[in-house]
C-alpha cells in the first residue's frame, strides 16, 4: 500500500527573504514528488503570494515565537486532519521547532517527523527547555560548517546534550535548472550587481566608497534590492556625497535575480555580518559570474579566493576598489573565473546533490 506523505514548512517572517525562498524551493521539489505539501505563515501576503502562485496550500498561526500554544494547537489540527502515513514538519529556527514539537506532542501521533534548519551563525543554548528541543529533534540542519560549528562551541570540550547523529551540514542550492551562461563579451559598459536587501550590514557603504575609488572607469553599477526608507535615503546621500551616483543603476527587490544577474558582468556582495549561508552568492555562481565578496562568513567553504571570484575583508573598500578594477579590465579573467563559478555550481551545489542530502532526513 502506498504511504501518503505529508510535508509542512512553519516559517515566522513576514516578510521575503533567503529562509522563505530555501523554504519555497523545498515545497515546490515535494510537490512535484507527489508529496501533499502545506506552508504554514503569519498570514503575510508577501510570503503567501510566492506560495499559492505555486500551488503550495497555506494554513495561517500567529507563530510569534517560544511558547506559541496557539500556533501548536492549529498545527496539530492540520496534522490530526492528515491519513496516519508519513508527516513531517521543517522548522526554520529552534522557537518554531518547539512549536512543531508541542504540535507532535498533542497529536500522539508516531508519524510525524521534526525537522530543523538553522539559518544563522549563532552558539548555541545550554538550557534546560533548549537541551529538551535539540533532543527530541529528528535532525538538525546547519546550511553551513560555519553555522554548525558555531553552535556547537557551546560545548566546546564538554558532551553534547544531544546525539551527534542529529547534526547534518547541508548547503544550500537552487531548485532550478542551470542555463548556460550567456555571453557578455564586448558588452559595454561593464556592469557590477549586488541584489540582496539594502539593510545595514550588507556592506552598501563599502560598495559607495569603493566606487569614489573608480572614478572615471568604464564600471556601472547597478544595486538591486528594497530597505527601509531612512536606510535607503542615508545610502542615497552617501553616494551624492562621493561623487558616484551617476555610476548606480537602482533597481527595487526583485524575487527573479537571475535574469538581472545575466545581464551583469560579476557580482559585488561585501557583507559584513556573518553570512550562514549566501543564496545571493550561488545565483551568481549558477549563472557564471564571477563575484567579489566577504571572507568572513561561510564563503569560503564554496568560494575560493582567485577560482570562482575574488574573497575580500569585510567593509574594506580599498580591496573591493581593487577587485573590481581586476575583473572590469580583464574580460578573459571574467570569463575563467565565470567557468570554474558555474563547474562548482554544478559539481557541489546543483539541486540534485542538495535533494540526496535531504531526502534521507524526510524519508527515513
Amino acid at each position: 500500500m502506498k504511504v501518503e506523505r505529508n510535508l509542512i514548512h512553519i516559517l515566522a517572517d513576514n516578510r521575503w527573504g533567503g529562509v522563505e525562498r530555501y523554504a519555497l524551493d523545498i515545497c515546490r521539489h515535494y510537490k512535484e514528488a507527489g508529496w501533499h505539501v502545506t506552508a504554514l505563515t503569519r498570514d503575510a501576503k508577501a510570503v503567501d503570494s510566492l506560495f499559492e502562485q505555486e500551488g503550495i496550500a497555506l494554513l495561517h498561526a500567529p507563530i510569534w515565537g517560544m511558547l506559541d500554544f496557539g500556533s501548536a494547537r492549529v498545527l496539530a489540527g492540520e496534522i490530526r486532519r492528515m491519513p496516519v502515513g508519513s508527516v513531517v514538519l521543517h522548522a526554520h529556527g529552534f522557537r518554531n521547532a518547539f512549536t512543531a514539537l508541542l504540535a507532535r506532542k498533542l497529536t500522539g501521533r508516531k508519524d510525524v517527523k521534526v525537522i530543523m534548519t538553522r539559518h544563522k551563525v549563532k552558539k548555541g543554548i545550554d538550557s534546560w527547555l533548549f537541551r529538551r528541543i535539540y533532543r527530541n529533534l529528528d535532525a538538525m540542519i546547519f546550511v553551513s560548517r560555519l553555522a554548525c560549528d558555531r553552535f556547537l562551541s557551546t560545548w566546546h570540550n564538554r558532551e553534547l546534550p544531544f546525539s551527534q547523529d542529529k547534526i547534518h551540514v547541508i548547503h544550500n542550492s537552487l531548485n532550478i535548472n542551470p542555463a548556460e551562461p550567456v555571453d557578455r563579451t564586448g558588452k559595454s559598459p561593464v556592469t557590477a550587481m549586488f541584489h540582496g536587501p539594502v539593510a545595514p550590514g550588507k556592506g552598501l557603504e563599502a560598495i559607495i566608497d569603493a566606487l569614489s575609488k573608480l572614478k572615471g572607469s568604464r564600471i556601472r553599477m547597478r544595486i538591486v534590492g528594497s530597505g527601509t526608507p531612512d536606510y535607503v535615503d542615508k545610502i542615497r546621500r552617501r553616494a551624492l556625497q562621493r561623487g558616484v551616483m551617476e555610476m548606480i543603476d537602482w533597481r527595487k527587490h526583485s524575487t527573479t535575480p537571475l535574469k538581472l544577474i545575466e545581464e551583469c558582468d560579476f557580482g559585488v556582495l561585501p557583507s559584513q555580518t556573518e553570512e550562514a549561508f549566501g543564496l545571493a552568492n550561488i545565483e551568481y555562481m549558477c549563472c557564471g559570474r564571477p563575484q567579489i565578496c566577504s571572507s568572513n562568513g561561510a564563503q569560503p567553504e564554496y568560494i575560493t579566493d582567485g577560482r570562482e571570484g575574488f574573497l575580500i575583508s569585510a567593509a574594506n573598500a580599498s580591496q573591493l576598489a581593487e577587485a573590481m578594477r581586476k575583473l572590469a579590465s580583464d574580460p578573459d579573467l571574467r570569463r575563467r573565473m565565470g567557468e570554474r563559478a558555474s563547474a562548482t555550481f554544478r559539481d557541489t551545489l546543483s539541486w540534485p546533490n542538495f535533494i540526496r542530502h535531504l531526502d534521507p532526513l524526510y524519508l527515513s
